[in-house]
């Protein structure tokens, strides 16, 4: 027979969430096709270093031609006022093509996560 303190005890015993930051959404937004984008926004489930946490963004394809990914020069990666997002600007314009977001976070909770998404400029 199990007693009902020793049960009581055993609910009021949590251990706690070892969940990673996670990407809630982004502008523009996974496989979105849009006009050419003045910065990219990305928010997380929770703040976020601003030391430790960053983007970048990539051509990976243009109609008509092959390539390999393409790094954007000039994009410059920020942490939100609120600490639970980064924007990304861009020094020039995007042109039109097929691009990917890389994003890599630090929780202050110290806790890593990576992702990346694409998005296509028309």
């Amino acid at each position: 027979m199990i007693h009902l303190p020793l049960l009581l005890a055993a609910a009021l015993v949590t251990t706690p969430a070892l969940a990673e930051p996670t990407l809630v959404s982004a502008t523009p937004a996974a496989d979105a096709k849009v006009a050419t984008p003045s910065r990219i926004d990305l928010r997380f489930s929770e703040r976020v270093m601003p030391r430790m946490s960053t983007a970048s963004v990539a051509m990976t394809g243009m109609d008509g031609v092959a390539h390999a990914p393409m790094p954007v020069a000039g994009t410059r990666a920020s942490v939100t006022p609120t600490g639970n997002g980064l924007t990304v600007t861009m020094a020039k314009p995007l042109t039109p093509g097929t691009y990917r977001v890389e994003w890599h976070v630090l929780s202050g909770k110290g806790d890593h996560a990576t992702g990346q998404y694409a998005f296509t400029v028309e």
